[in-house]
C-alpha cells in the first residue's frame, strides 16, 4: 500500500525561538491596558507555536480524487438563505464586526464532526501520514528562513503536536504556552501523547488534524471543507441574530447544551456537562438543522483565511457565497498565513474564550494541530 507523504518544503517547527517570543510577548501583554488584554485573552490559544507552511495543498496534492459519486450517509441538507453573519451582541471581537447580511447556496454538511473510525478508514484506503506523524526535516526548513538562523536542538526536530496540560495553580490568562506542549509522538492515534490510545474511541472527533490533513481527507471523500459562511450558516441552525446554536440561553440553564470547560480554567475543569476533554459525536442535542456539536467539543477547519479586518473591508451589499479574503494577516503574528477555525472546544470557558459563540472564530497556520482541534466537511452536490 503507498504512503502518500509530502515530498516538498514541510514545515518550520523552531519550538525554542516560539516559546522565547512567546513569553517575551507576555511580559508586554502584562503592560497593556485591561481591555486590549481582554482581546488578547479571547481565544484558546493565543501565541502557541506554529508550524509554519509554505505549502499548504503539498499533502492533499498526492490523495487520488474520489471517482465514486459523493456518499450523502450521515450528512444533511442545509437549504441556503440571507442571514446576519458576525457578532449582534456585545461580546464579538474586531473580527466579528461589523455584523453583515451574507447569503449562502444549499450545500451538505456532515451532521458530526469526523470521527476516529472514518478518518482512519481514510489512511486505510490511502497510507496517509499526517503532519504530526512526519520528522521536520531542518535542511527544507531552513530554506525558508533568514540566513544564520541557528538549528534548533535535535529533541525539538522530531515528529510532534501540541497537546493541553492543566496548571497545577492560577496562572496568567495572556500565555498560552503555560498549558500547551509541543509532544514527541502526539498526533491523531495519540491524542494525549505516548501512551495514550483512541481505542474504543471510535466514534470520538478525529484531532491533531491540520488544515493539510482535513483537505486531504476531503479530496479522498469527494468533498470539501465549509467557508466560514457556510459553517455560519449552519451553526445558526435558521435562528437570526442569536449568540449560540441553541438561541441566547446560557449553555448551562436547561441541562449542558455542549462541551466545554467548567471550572477555573487551565486548572481544573468539574466535568460538570459529563466529560473532562473530548466527548463523543452526538452526545449533545442537535441545532434545529440537526447538526451536532457546532458548539464546543473541538475546533474545526473552515476554508477561509484570516484576516482580522476582513469584515471591514466588505463593501455593505449583501455578500453572495463569500469565500473570505485572498490572503491572510493576523497582526498578533504578521508573517504567519493562518486559516480559521470555527465552533470552540472543550477548552473553551465562559470567563476566559466563549469561542463557542456561533460568530466567534479563532485562527491558526495551516499545518498546526492540536489536541482540540478537529473538522467536518460540506459538499455542493
Amino acid at each position: 500500500m503507498k504512503k502518500y507523504q509530502r515530498t516538498s518544503l514541510l514545515f518550520i517547527l523552531v519550538i525554542a525561538v516560539a516559546f522565547q517570543f512567546s513569553c517575551s510577548n507576555s511580559a508586554e501583554k502584562e503592560e497593556q491596558g485591561d481591555e486590549e488584554l481582554a482581546e488578547d485573552m479571547a481565544s484558546c490559544h493565543d501565541n502557541v507555536p506554529d508550524r509554519f507552511s509554505t505549502n499548504n495543498n503539498a499533502a492533499s496534492n498526492d490523495v487520488p480524487e474520489r471517482e465514486a459519486p459523493v456518499s450523502h450517509d450521515g450528512m444533511i441538507w442545509i437549504e441556503g438563505g440571507e442571514f446576519t453573519r458576525g457578532a449582534t451582541d456585545d461580546r464579538g471581537r474586531k473580527d466579528e464586526l461589523p455584523a453583515h447580511k451574507a447569503k449562502v447556496d444549499g450545500f451538505w454538511m456532515d451532521e458530526t464532526e469526523v470521527t476516529n473510525e472514518q478518518f482512519a478508514a481514510f489512511v486505510e484506503a490511502t497510507g496517509y501520514v499526517t503532519i504530526a506523524e512526519q520528522k521536520p526535516d531542518w535542511e527544507e526548513i531552513k530554506k525558508q528562513l533568514p540566513p544564520g538562523t541557528p538549528k534548533p536542538p535535535e529533541e525539538v526536530l522530531v515528529a510532534a503536536s501540541l497537546t493541553f496540560h492543566s496548571t497545577d495553580r492560577s496562572v496568567a490568562m495572556n500565555n498560552a504556552s503555560q498549558w500547551w506542549e509541543w509532544t514527541p509522538g502526539a498526533n491523531w492515534r495519540q491524542p494525549q501523547g505516548p501512551g495514550s490510545s483512541i481505542e474504543g474511541k471510535e466514534d470520538y472527533p478525529v484531532v491533531h488534524i491540520a488544515w493539510d490533513d482535513a483537505v486531504a481527507y476531503a479530496k479522498w471523500a469527494g468533498k470539501r471543507l465549509p467557508t466560514e459562511a457556510e459553517w455560519e450558516f449552519a451553526a445558526r441552525g435558521g435562528l437570526e441574530e442569536k449568540s449560540f446554536p441553541w438561541g441566547d440561553d446560557p449553555v448551562e440553564k436547561s441541562g449542558f447544551m455542549a462541551n466545554i470547560w467548567q471550572g477555573e480554567f487551565p486548572v481544573t475543569d468539574k466535568g460538570e456537562d459529563g466529560f473532562q476533554g473530548a466527548a463523543p459525536v452526538k452526545s449533545y442535542e442537535p441545532n434545529p438543522y440537526g447538526l451536532y456539536d457546532m458548539a464546543g467539543n473541538v475546533w474545526e477547519w473552515t476554508n477561509d483565511w484570516y484576516r482580522e479586518d476582513y469584515y471591514s473591508r466588505l463593501d455593505g451589499d449583501v455578500a453572495v457565497n463569500p469565500q473570505g479574503p485572498k490572503d491572510s494577516y493576523d497582526p498578533q503574528e504578521p508573517t504567519v498565513p493562518k486559516k480559521i477555525v470555527k465552533g470552540g472546544s472543550f477548552l473553551c470557558n465562559v470567563s476566559y474564550c466563549e469561542g463557542y459563540r456561533v460568530s466567534a472564530k479563532m485562527k491558526s497556520s495551516p499545518d498546526t494541530g492540536l489536541e482540540h482541534t478537529g473538522f467536518r466537511c460540506v459538499s455542493s452536490n
